[in-house]
């Protein structure tokens, strides 16, 4: 079996990515062993080295930092063996982290550079106590919770359809409210919410990705309003949908 790919980003921090296991003679020493799963619903949790070669194989993530360097950086240690559902901003870190191809000088400070914003973005997630733990401060039952994340996930993969409070809960099984409390308790949004957050990302990557007009590319986005897309867009973003095309477009220009 392969081993996953090693990224040794500093002596007291290593990133490995892929299937497999993990190369031990890459890790810091007296390292902290965070997996992040499939990237998927849920899931960060605290390993042991003893996890490398065997329950590590199926994390697509596995970061490793010294003891030392993390109090340093961050003030804190993540609990031992803890676990917690993971947000879905950092799961977008996490899956573009996954994504990057290939093992050129390139490819490899392109998996450098999002190693270490997952690594910052987690921790300050923790610090703000937006990770909610597997088994903690959490009112739902633990089929709820997968039915929650069954709806996050419906939401991620069909937010071009008409997606209502209401659709969503029928169609994973959950009743509107319990739907709407496990959005609050695991995501810290609303359905809606998730649904324009969606929205609004997919908008992004079109302007940085396409020459389509924006007013188009509201329209691909669910929106019925040049006026609506604009607003929306800036009140997520912080800058009208031209603004934000001109800075993307900056670097390229001659």
């Amino acid at each position: 079996m392969n081993s996953k790919r090693s990224v040794v980003i500093s002596p007291q921090f290593t990133s490995f990515v892929g299937r497999g296991p993990c190369d031990p003679t890459a890790l810091p020493g007296d390292a902290l062993i965070l997996g992040f799963g499939d990237i998927g619903e849920p899931a960060v949790m605290m390993l042991g080295q003893d996890d490398l070669t065997a329950e590590a194989i199926d994390h697509l993530v596995v970061f490793a930092i010294g003891r030392e360097a993390c109090s340093t950086l961050f003030g804190m240690l993540p609990k031992p063996e803890g676990r917690w559902y993971l947000p879905a901003d950092l799961r977008g870190l996490g899956r573009a982290l996954v994504a990057v191809d290939g093992d050129s000088p390139a490819s490899t400070m392109l998996r450098t550079a999002r190693s270490m914003e997952l690594l910052c973005q987690l921790f300050a997630a923790l610090e703000a106590d937006r990770m909610v733990e597997v088994g903690g401060a959490t009112t739902l039952s633990e089929q709820d919770i997968t039915r929650v994340a069954a709806a996050h996930q419906l939401v991620n993969e069909c937010w071009q359809e008409k997606l209502t409070v209401s659709t969503v809960a029928r169609r994973c099984g959950l009743s509107k409210a319990k739907l709407t409390h496990g959005f609050r308790q695991l995501y810290q949004c609303t359905v809606p919410e998730a649904v324009s957050a969606r929205r609004l990302e997919q908008a992004r990557q079109l302007l940085a990705q396409s020459d389509l007009p924006i007013s188009s590319i509201g329209y691909r986005c669910g929106y019925l309003s040049n006026a609506s897309f604009t607003r929306a867009f800036a009140r997520r973003f912080g800058m009208a949908p031209t603004e934000m095309r001109r800075l993307e477009m900056t670097p390229y220009a001659s």
